[in-house]
């Protein structure tokens, strides 16, 4: 076997009599994420911060691609791995260009080498060129976060360390930034070890989830589908929730699902229409807008998600269960409608992928 990126062992921190973490022994394999979950004052993101010796363990040691971390000077060690913080961290009195440059520039790097890596990262992270003149504050929260992700690729390293990144940022431009960094994961194969607190986060993102306990005590070391499947104790099926049933349709894609197409109207005819059951508005290119409600002609009823072809088991019945007419709207990769899906067939598709299932409803352990 491949000999993993990171490996903590009988790594112990504590705080006078306080033990933050306690003999932790795990291996972080590379090119995958690798996600930190657990309640508050749990360890890990004091485990995470021992990788680039922001915090120095009290026993045990912490390997670097088979190196102690302990050895060279911390700045070195520092400048050679990406970390993303929670609130970005970004210096604003510099300019996003110059800021993404910030450690090209400590490592020597000329600055017109330095400011086209900007522009190129600036692209990969879905951000304007325009954006590299800009000050921080002239940023929305999401905008923010994507400059934090563009300066910890800066230098090109082979791990990234993300300490909650997501968590200040809506609902919706968190989701936007977790399926942003899947796809950037995904054309860039780094190690990337993942702090969060919400466990929904850590099974979308992570090829294996560590689940710490009070005390700094690693609880659980799995895949997502192992972990839902089969928690290791009390405190893990606690945590993990009583729908880990329904995060484990995230696993299984649409494929099978059986759709409707129903009725349609778009928005410039819904005053004048009169539905017989609730129908999907639409703009004139055909990606809905909310619902008509035969009940109430001529209002337009918003609410619930969308489900896109080709994801998840898990993301059509959210569509069908957050729906005000109890069914999920489905539309395809350019946002267009496809059809309506009841929760029932998302549950039969369910069954047919995995027998397992059978028998099984969200919810259910």
């Amino acid at each position: 076997m491949p000999e993993p990126m990171i490996e903590f062992r009988e790594v112990s921190k504590r705080y006078g009599d306080r033990t933050a973490v306690d003999r932790l022994n795990l291996s972080v394999d590379r090119g995958g994420i690798t996600v930190f979950v657990g309640p508050s004052g749990c360890g890990k993101t004091t485990s995470l911060r021992m990788v680039n010796r922001m915090v120095t363990p009290t026993e045990g040691t912490v390997l670097l691609d088979g190196r102690d971390v302990g050895d060279g000077p911390a700045p070195a060690l520092r400048r050679s791995l990406g970390y993303v913080m929670q609130s970005a961290g970004l210096l604003p009195h510099r300019t996003v260009a110059d800021n993404i440059a910030t450690v090209p520039r400590l490592n020597g790097v000329s600055r017109q080498e330095s400011r086209a890596r900007a522009l190129e990262l600036l692209e990969l992270v879905g951000l304007p060129a325009d954006a590299a003149s800009r000050w921080p504050a002239q940023l929305s929260g999401g905008q923010q976060q994507r400059v934090g992700v563009a300066r910890a690729l800066a230098a090109d390293p082979p791990v990234l360390l993300m300490d909650e990144p997501f968590s200040a940022v809506d609902p919706l431009v968190r989701h936007d930034l977790q399926r942003e960094l899947l796809g950037l994961q995904r054309e860039l194969g780094k190690t990337i070890l993942f702090v969060t607190h919400d466990i929904d986060e850590a099974v979308m993102l992570g090829d294996r989830i560590a689940v710490f306990a009070q005390g700094g005590r690693l609880a659980q070391y799995a895949t997502p589908e192992a972990l839902l499947r089969e928690p290791a104790d009390d405190f893990v099926a606690s945590f993990i929730g009583r729908d880990r049933g329904f995060r484990h349709l995230g696993f299984f894609p649409d494929a099978g699902l059986e759709t409707e197409r129903g009725e349609s109207v778009t928005a410039a005819r819904l005053e004048a229409a009169r539905p017989a059951e609730w129908a999907v508005v639409t703009d004139d290119g055909g990606h809905p807008l909310g619902w008509a409600d035969p009940a109430r002609p001529g209002v337009l009823v918003t609410g619930g998600s969308l489900h896109r072809e080709g994801d998840s088991l898990r993301t059509a019945l959210d569509a069908a269960l957050s729906s005000p007419s109890g069914r999920g709207v489905v539309v395809d990769a350019a946002g267009r409608l496809v059809g309506t899906v009841a929760p029932e067939a998302v549950l039969a598709a369910a069954r047919a992928a995995s027998p397992a299932l059978a028998g099984e409803s969200p919810g259910e352990a």
